[in-house]
């Protein structure tokens, strides 16, 4: 079996924190709140909390665009909130893993105002500045953000790099100054006693030598450029001297945010023999309804059972024994689950609960993003005012410009926004949810009233209370953490099964992806007789006398072989 290491048998929970819990009526989620509700995430049995951002910033990309690394953003609390929650937290045997940006800084981070200040200042090289190319933009690349990931600085007249927000300035790793003092940032957390961190953007940290242009066969203004700024040798470099210097001693939990990569790539990351990250967030099945990657995801499509199937058993089988994979179907950039790839209507509790099956039986640290436990659903406010995501507002003003209709842009909105996931965190059916006593940051769903943690609680078929089954059954079967994973019906438009094994134990995982009623035979090897169901989200089932299996919309089945 592998090696036993805590976070392999963990479940993390992800908090976004402005969303989650607001203690004090301000309308913002914060420190106290999270603490308020400890109880509640200890008994629904995670490991880990996963907190976004909470450190000083001006909140242009809510929290992502950091001011100062030592201190706790004013509307989150403050650093003895912080102190008290991670006390009580460790005292529940919960962990804390931070979520980190090292790519960039904030517009307003001290270094940035000296680094702008004169082309000679010390901290100058801090970040990527260029001049113009015969009154051009240095390079074509594109921003996630969409525009260049160059903008004018009338201090001296020179761009500086943002991949991102122009509120977020990338950092130069190729500064030794620069680079010491973020790792002696990390050492500060360590010491504090975090227990992790989740290193945002960090396949960016290192872009081509000399920032050459990208491809640019139809000669436009900007063009996604990836390959020139993503996964490269560097960020390697980089993340095992943090290893080594700063990392072990502590033994701490890291997940890297990597888009653009397949599992042998990730290996690069995440073997054993690498000394680097623990796993990494990978985005190829976050693409699978998009028409291209990157900043294509707006361009919907429809996606096929089996395409969804080919991706995840690449990166179940190429990292087993390995590496190790972080298992995930949403979180605050993605739209929710139960939207997107279950039925979010009239089978939205059941085919909620079939994916919360799928993504506890897969091998890998499965995480939670807030209020899938409940099933919270996507949004679709009518209006663009009522968003408040940067990349959703920049979307809609530059295809309103192109000259799209209003409908065509909300349409793509309402499928992908990053707001999808950030409306608060439904905990009853008072007003705003329960999330606040004031006027909330962003509007809570208006299904609130029907969808929220009390009265999930109150049902025993509810996803809440299946989701603590399935958590407990994953933690006391150890097939379900190590065991080796193995695809059956490759090719099945509506089931997704697979089998789990672990020396002498063997697990079968049924999953029916769609509100159709398909069937399938035991596979070879098994028999009705010898299999001894562990979780379903039916309460009957049925089969033929022939001993095959027939499944209702979205069910789910895991069996043991006897």
């Amino acid at each position: 079996m592998a090696d036993i290491v805590w976070w392999k048998e963990s479940v993390v929970y992800q908090i976004y924190p402005i969303s989650f819990m607001d203690s004090d009526g301000d309308g913002h989620g914060d420190l106290r709140g999270i603490y308020d509700k400890l109880d509640y995430l200890t008994d629904l049995g995670i490991d880990v909390i996963w907190i976004c951002p909470i450190y000083e910033s001006p909140g242009h990309d809510n929290g992502y665009d950091i001011s100062d690394y030592y201190a706790i953003m004013r509307k989150y609390g403050t650093m003895e909130d912080f102190d008290r929650l991670l006390e009580e937290a460790h005292k529940r045997g919960l962990k804390i893993m931070m979520d980190l940006v090292l790519n960039h800084t904030s517009d307003e981070h001290p270094w940035f105002a000296e680094s702008r200040s004169m082309k000679d200042n010390p901290k100058r090289d801090y970040y990527i500045w260029r001049s113009g190319k015969h009154g051009q933009l240095p390079n074509n690349w594109e921003s996630y953000f969409g525009g260049s990931v160059w903008k004018l600085d009338p201090e001296t007249n020179e761009y500086y790099l943002h991949l991102y927000s122009e509120h977020q300035p990338d950092l130069n790793w190729d500064n030794p100054q620069m680079a010491e003092e973020m790792y002696e940032m990390v050492h500060w957390w360590l010491e504090k006693g975090v227990d992790g961190f989740r290193f945002d953007a960090v396949a960016h940290i290192a872009k081509a030598e000399g920032l050459p242009s990208a491809h640019n066969p139809d000669n436009l203004p900007v063009v996604p450029a990836y390959q020139l700024f993503s996964n490269l040798q560097q960020v390697h470099s980089i993340l095992n001297k943090l290893n080594d210097m700063i990392l072990k001693p502590y033994g701490p939990m890291t997940v890297g945010e990597t888009s653009g990569l397949g599992p042998e790539q990730a290996l690069a990351y995440v073997g054993t023999d690498r000394n680097e990250l623990n796993m990494v967030f990978q985005f190829e099945h976050m693409f699978v309804d998009a028409q291209s990657s990157g900043i294509g995801k707006w361009n919907y499509r429809e996606w096929k059972l089996p395409e969804l199937k080919e991706i995840m058993s690449q990166w179940q089988t190429v990292l087993h024994g390995r590496g190790w994979n972080a298992n995930y179907m949403g979180n605050h950039d993605q739209p929710r689950p139960v939207s997107r790839f279950g039925d979010d209507g009239k089978y939205r509790v059941r085919s909620a609960q079939m994916l919360a099956t799928w993504m506890l039986t897969l091998e890998g640290t499965p995480y939670i993003y807030q209020g899938e436990e409940i099933g919270m659903t996507n949004i679709a406010f009518p209006d663009i005012e009522q968003y408040r995501d940067i990349e959703t507002m920049n979307y809609y003003r530059h295809h309103i410009g192109q000259g799209r209709s209003k409908q065509d842009v909300m349409e793509a909105i309402w499928l992908k926004s990053r707001d999808n996931a950030r409306t608060p965190m439904q905990w009853d059916d008072s007003e705003h949810a329960g999330f606040t006593k004031g006027e909330p940051w962003i509007q809570v769903n208006d299904n609130f009233t029907e969808i929220n943690v009390a009265a999930a609680e109150s049902d025993p078929q509810s996803i809440l209370h299946y989701y603590r089954k399935l958590i407990s059954l994953r933690k006391k079967n150890k097939v379900l953490i190590y065991g080796a994973y193995e695809l059956l019906l490759a090719d099945d438009p509506d089931i997704y099964a697979y089998t789990r094994t672990l020396d002498d134990e063997k697990v079968l995982v049924i999953l029916n992806f769609s509100s159709n009623e398909p069937e399938m035979h035991w596979p070879e090897g098994w028999a009705a007789e010898q299999a001894k169901l562990m979780i379903c989200n039916v309460n009957k089932r049925y089969s033929t006398d022939e001993g095959t299996i027939l499944l209702q919309p979205y069910e789910a089945r895991v069996y043991r072989m006897l």
